[in-house]
């Protein structure tokens, strides 16, 4: 009796320590999930895809342990030495069960995440660093716009005290969330950039401020809390407010806004989006006020500094374009600078231009308005569902081409009193410390449609600075003809700095082509015959002198200069149906209609409902023709085509060495790398994030440098320095060992209330074309491959994972939204592409050939690859986006149908040696092929690989030790 129950404890013992052991793991794992969660890096589809994925491979080893716990139970009142010897054996076969599927799981479901988390990567110089600091703080101190500065309140010469307002100085904004945030270097703050310029700043509102809140609210892909931390005026003691008038006369106040990817700001701050949170103090905001304008506790705290000082700067730290018309309400408020994301170093700039060692010189890449939602898309940007599949969303493009300026110089540039009570800055404004002179000259015209003339600018003020030259044309417009904008940024540049009296003339070339309108009949560009205008400007609005010519016939390109193919109409469909679209027409005679929101019971039309590229309507291609060549031993590497063209006879026989699991594996796993192919010799590449520089949610402890977001850079005016940006960012790229970069972002700032708009250079596509070109062309220079993103359309980020049909014409398409694409490949010379979550009418941008074949690749003759953007599942799917032009998927796992099926289909393999040819061909052309740096073969096998087997060795000799200590135990033990 007494032996049987201690038999019984024995077992119990034995399942405690058993469920202990699971529960334990699941405890580390729920923790390392809810941690990953949190840091953004993984959603719950993720967890869930790779769960459902690697499961099945611990199907046996928990079957293996259901039995090992039925035996223990079965076989309890066995002999003592019989328990002994089950026990151990069932622990060392469990064990060695585990090592293998663990090991199973690792090479295969998850190698390609391992590859990426387990990178090793080189350090970057501290001199690269430091020249990439200094980059950094130029593109600020260019890009910071100087909106007023009445009474010369700017600089503060010779004044080193100054009091600093508002929570946000504490706390500002570097950059935006999501992949387009900043890096793992510390930040130089607000306060230490205006220390290190020479300022004093007062810290007793420092720490009155820190005291009050130290944390950002968090606005990531998971979480948006629209919070606007600031204290109360009433919280604001006499004793502080005394100090500060004592201390300094000279007031600045830095106002916010956030911004990131996943989510654009809220219009109605009292009807914030499901799962969105606001936790400010009571009455902020009233009904219909939305996140860019001034809430209570702002006004409460503007109006007591504006009260108890003379000299207040208000600073604009903020992306997006936030409605000013408070800048004009207090009489204090003499100066404004606005400064959106600055990146790690750059309020130093913030702290010269302060001092007046800087003179700022940046213009707005955005028009500002005095209320937002007088944007002509304001009405049809946001959440709109079909009423007859709840499922699918949509946005009407209705505005067409006129965007931003275009839409109001266009509509109310002849009414100046009504374009003044709408704008309060123009596109392109922007003010300096000195003053300037710009002439132009007269026009010449070359042959081929050249057009040249110059500008010269003289500084006639009293300081140093920079000007921007902005041309703009006007072309002929026939009413009711092809839509024009009445202007149109053409040219564009900075200057060198000029000292008081000194002059530069800086020479422009142009095309008549470039002024050429998409005629939606047609399917051609088109000039059409008449006056057409060059214009010098200060901004889009304030013409400063104007050049014309007169084209006496009508021009019709079969296609444009720099194209490879004719142009086609390509988007008709887009269109949709029974949409409206802005018409210049009889002056907008068409607007309240054409800009009014959807009707609620908008539906789907039956062909969207069947054709539309969601799960349901996709179908596997029919198998045809003969099956590749795979598998051929042709003894070629990789590295044998760098340099070739993309059309080399080689790249075939490179070609037939690879597998069809080799391809199937190439372009599957593309989740921030290229994966190695052995066939071939192709050697693992990293593809990281993100538009403001490189960094990696994934691998931890990446110093690179976190440059100034997108529109600060455009707001430079100056292609060099976003031509200076690109090439910091591959030097950092070529010695960290990271070949690709997911930048730039070149989509367009169609609504004030994106929320990438940090992110993306500007609502203009010539000023973002250009910015672009030179950024992508300047990492190229030291072997990294740019993903020009996203492609196309991707303007908001409302609904778009959930089947986003975009519906647009044509022409704004074309002109509006591709254009800068186009630049990033004719000027740029651009490598690789991400396409977009969205939908181009019903048409997935990943599973659109009339956009990646017949556009990008057909008519701008594009060599690259073309790859998704995160694999989320839901509409994608890598059959349909090989099929139609997609070569790679941005996954890590290859779940929720990254994986393509239907291998044995030659329609399938062919599609995929397609796609291996694009990315070979990128990849072969990176630093990761340099002179220097051609790895053999057989480095294709991963550290982290190499690390892996040499553990599994050590743990089969432990196995091997354990099962001898076992025998040594048995034969002391139950010896005879």
């Amino acid at each position: 009796m007494h032996k049987s129950k201690s038999k019984l404890r024995s077992l119990w013992i034995t399942l405690g320590v058993i469920f202990g052991v699971i529960v334990v793991i699941a405890l580390v794992a729920w923790l390392v999930i809810s941690s990953l969660m949190k840091q953004g890096i993984v959603s719950i589809n993720d967890i869930t895809s790779t769960v459902n994925l690697a499961g099945k491979y611990f199907i046996p080893t928990g079957v293996l342990l259901v039995l090992i716990i039925i035996g223990l139970i079965v076989f309890r009142n066995r002999s003592d030495r019989f328990n002994f010897w089950f026990k151990w054996e069932s622990f060392l076969a469990f064990i060695g069960v585990l090592i293998l599927t663990i090991n199973i799981v690792m090479v295969g479901p998850m190698a390609a995440l391992l590859s990426v988390q387990q990178a090793k990567l080189a350090p970057v110089s501290s001199q690269t660093l430091k020249k990439s600091s200094a980059t950094d703080e130029d593109i600020a101190g260019e890009g910071a716009v100087l909106l007023k500065n009445d009474d010369n309140v700017l600089p503060f010469d010779g004044k080193t005290n100054v009091n600093i307002f508002g929570w946000a100085s504490t706390n500002p904004l570097y950059g935006g969330t999501g992949s387009g945030g900043v890096g793992a270097i510390k930040q130089t703050s607000l306060y230490e950039g205006m220390q290190n310029a020479g300022f004093k700043p007062n810290m007793q509102l420092f720490n009155f401020y820190r005291h009050y809140r130290k944390d950002r609210p968090q606005i990531s892909m998971m979480k948006q809390d629209w919070t606007l931390p600031e204290p109360k005026v009433s919280t604001y003691s006499t004793k502080m407010m005394n100090h500060a008038k004592n201390y300094s006369d000279n007031a600045v106040v830095v106002i916010s806004r956030s911004g990131g990817e996943g989510a654009d700001l809220p219009k109605d701050m009292t009807d914030l989006p499901k799962g969105a949170v606001y936790h400010g103090n009571k009455g902020d905001f009233k009904k219909g006020q939305s996140y860019l304008e001034l809430d209570q506790t702002e006004k409460d705290m503007l109006a007591k500094v504006n009260k108890n000082f003379k000299n207040v700067v208000v600073v604009i730290n903020s992306a997006n374009p936030m409605q000013l018309g408070f800048l004009n309400q207090y009489n204090h408020v003499k100066g404004a600078i606005w400064m959106a994301g600055p990146g790690q170093r750059g309020f130093n700039s913030l702290g010269k231009i302060m001092r007046g060692t800087t003179n700022p010189s940046g213009r707005l890449v955005d028009t500002y308005l005095y209320n937002d939602k007088d944007s002509p898309s304001n009405n049809n940007f946001g959440d709109f569902h079909y009423a007859n599949d709840p499922k699918m969303t949509f946005a009407n493009y209705t505005e067409g081409i006129y965007v931003g300026y275009k839409y109001f110089e266009t509509r109310y540039g002849d009414n100046q009193g009504q374009y003044n009570k709408l704008v309060q800055y123009p596109f392109g404004y922007g003010l300096s410390y000195t003053n300037f002179e710009q002439k132009m000259s007269s026009l010449h015209q070359g042959k081929n449609g050249q057009l040249s003339y110059s500008v010269t600018v003289r500084n006639t003020g009293k300081r140093a600075g920079k000007d921007v030259v902005q041309t703009y044309y006007t072309a002929p417009y026939t009413n009711g003809g092809i839509e024009k904008s009445s202007t149109n940024l053409l040219r564009f540049a900075k200057t060198k700095t000029l000292q008081p009296g000194q002059s530069q003339t800086i020479h422009f070339t142009a095309n008549q082509s470039d002024m050429a309108s998409f005629d939606q009949q047609s399917g051609k560009y088109v000039l059409d015959s008449g006056n057409y205008q060059i214009q010098l400007k200060n901004n889009s609005h304030d013409v400063v002198d104007t050049q014309q010519f007169n084209l006496p016939n009508k021009v019709v390109y079969q296609k444009l200069p720099g194209d490879k193919k004719n142009t086609k109409s390509q988007f008709k469909n887009a269109a949709g149906h029974d949409i409206t679209y802005l018409s210049r027409k009889d002056n907008f005679a068409n607007a309240d209609k054409a800009l009014a929101a959807p009707r609620k019971d908008t539906k789907a039309t039956q062909h969207t409902l069947k054709n539309a590229t969601v799960p349901q309507n996709y179908r596997m291609p029919k198998a045809s023709g003969k099956m590749p060549t795979t598998g051929a031993h042709n003894g070629l590497k990789l590295s044998q085509l760098r340099g070739k063209s993309y059309d080399d006879p080689m790249w075939n026989k490179l070609l037939d060495q690879m597998s069809v699991k080799d391809m199937q594996k190439l372009v599957t796993y593309g989740g921030y790398q290229t994966v190695p192919i052995k066939s071939i010799g192709k050697v693992q590449t990293y593809d990281f994030d993100g538009p403001s520089g490189l960094s990696s949610m994934i691998v931890k402890g990446l110093k690179t440098t976190t440059f100034p977001a997108a529109d600060l850079t455009a707001a430079t005016w100056n292609s060099q320095m976003a031509q200076d940006k690109g090439q910091q960012v591959g030097k950092e790229g070529r010695t960290a060992g990271i070949s690709g970069w997911y930048g730039p972002a070149m989509n367009i700032h169609r609504n004030p209330f994106g929320g990438r708009t940090f992110e993306y250079y500007s609502e203009d596509p010539q000023l973002a074309g250009t910015m672009a070109a030179n950024e992508i062309s300047g990492a190229k220079k030291f072997g990294v491959y740019s993903y020009m993103k996203h492609f196309a359309m991707n303007n908001q980020e409302t609904n778009r994972m959930n089947s986003l049909n975009e519906w647009a014409n044509e022409q704004s398409i074309r002109e509006t939204y591709l254009k800068p694409f186009r630049m990033a490949v004719q000027d740029g010379h651009v490598m690789a592409t991400m396409n977009a979550f969205n939908f181009i009418g019903d048409r997935w941008c990943g599973a659109n050939s009339n956009l990646l074949n017949n556009v990008l690749r057909g008519e701008w003759g594009y060599h690259g690859l073309v790859e998704t953007d995160y694999f989320v599942g839901l509409f994608m799917n890598s059959n349909a986006g090989l099929a139609n032009g997609t070569d790679l998927m941005l996954s890590t796992n290859g779940a929720m149908g990254a994986k393509p099926q239907g291998t044995k289909n030659p329609t399938v393999v062919r599609q995929m040696r397609t796609a291996s040819h694009n990315i070979l061909y990128t990849t072969v052309n990176s630093n990761a092929y340099r002179k220097d740096a051609v790895k053999s073969a057989n480095a294709v096998t991963l550290p982290w690989k190499k690390r892996l087997y040499a553990i599994d060795v050590a743990l089969v000799v432990v196995l091997i030790l354990l099962e001898c200590l076992v025998a040594y135990l048995d034969k002391r033990k139950f010896r005879d």
